[in-house]
């Protein structure tokens, strides 16, 4: 199966053109002197719906016929890609419906609706949830654009690996979240047609990390979705995965893990060191740095994926909250 490459990746950003922004890039002296070597902070939470996933779902939109726009657009979503489907459907006056799963935090389903989607919250997985934008397909005729498993997907996050590649053509590594794959994938995509040595290292976290356990047994595999600090990274990869499985074992490096705890203390350092606010789900690159669990030999860059945390929940965990209650309250 052709998966989508770097040429791909050349066509969705002439898509996105004028559509989002070109997000920072920011050294971070902190995590330099920690790591030993040049860490840049790639400041993609600055993204106009607040994460990466405006990115893929605009370059999705754009692959639409009108026949298409005129059904109306459906995705299953933790949050993020939801907020950017409906983003983008809104600026094309699509009708979008969302689909979630009970563990998705309360302001990102509101954030989803302010954009002008309708939202379902359906059982306690993502599986689940996609069994209503399954329904909503067959039975409504509407067109599913998936959060990480669609080659106008993957291609539209690997955007973000251009950007970082102009802005810091000297990085030897990249470290960024792991879930589904569509970010690591196309990222990865870019940056090793461009430099093909670059390390690309995945980080989830230890609860319920769908993609890592997948890799591990060589194939999908059904891994139960629990709460999390790192709400964004939970859900499966489906076990019909056409894309992002294959990817992910042939151009990534390295998969770690962090723990909840070591998720909370990034939160920390992004807000108290960087003057960053992200969500969990987004700082785990520098959680795999701080807790030492990655060793880096040359410049880095960390993607910060997204910003659209529960500002109750951030400022419970920056004012040092025991971790154990403020993942149970992340739900």
């Amino acid at each position: 199966m052709n998966h989508p490459g770097i040429s791909e990746i050349r066509t969705a950003k002439a898509n996105l053109a004028g559509k989002l922004r070109t997000t920072p890039m920011e050294i971070s002296p902190s995590l330099s002197a920690l790591a030993g070597v040049p860490v840049n902070l790639k400041l993609e939470h600055h993204q106009i719906t607040g994460s990466f996933k405006l990115r893929g779902a605009t370059n999705a939109m754009a692959g639409l016929s009108a026949q298409e726009c005129a059904r109306g657009v459906t995705g299953m979503s933790s949050g993020n890609h939801g907020k950017g489907l409906a983003y983008a459907a809104s600026q094309l006056g699509v009708r979008c419906i969302i689909c979630m799963s009970d563990l998705v935090p309360q302001n990102k389903v509101d954030g989803i609706k302010a954009c002008g989607a309708e939202v379902r919250i359906i059982g306690h997985s993502q599986d689940e949830a996609q069994k209503e934008v399954d329904r909503l397909v067959a039975e409504e005729g509407m067109v599913m654009i998936g959060p990480f498993d669609e080659p106008d997907v993957i291609a539209g996050q690997g955007t973000l690996g251009l950007e970082i590649m102009d802005q810091a053509p000297e990085a030897e590594a990249l470290l960024m979240p792991l879930s589904g794959g569509g970010l690591i994938c196309g990222v990865a995509a870019a940056a090793k047609a461009i430099k093909p040595g670059i390390r690309i290292i995945g980080v989830s976290m230890e609860r319920g990390p769908a993609m890592y356990e997948c890799q591990k047994a060589g194939e999908p595999i059904y891994v139960e979705e629990v709460a999390t600090l790192a709400d964004a990274l939970g859900g499966g990869i489906g076990m019909d995965n056409r894309h992002t499985f294959a990817m992910v074992r042939d151009l990534v490096d390295d998969m770690v893990l962090v723990s909840e705890a070591e998720i909370a203390a990034a939160v920390r350092h992004a807000y108290w060191e960087e003057r960053q606010i992200v969500e969990g789900s987004a700082g785990v690159g520098i959680a795999a740095v701080m807790a030492n669990k990655v060793k880096l030999t040359g410049p880095a860059v960390i993607v910060l994926s997204g910003g659209n945390t529960a500002m109750e929940l951030h400022h419970r965990i920056i004012s040092g909250e025991d971790v154990d209650v403020t993942a149970k309250s992340a739900r």
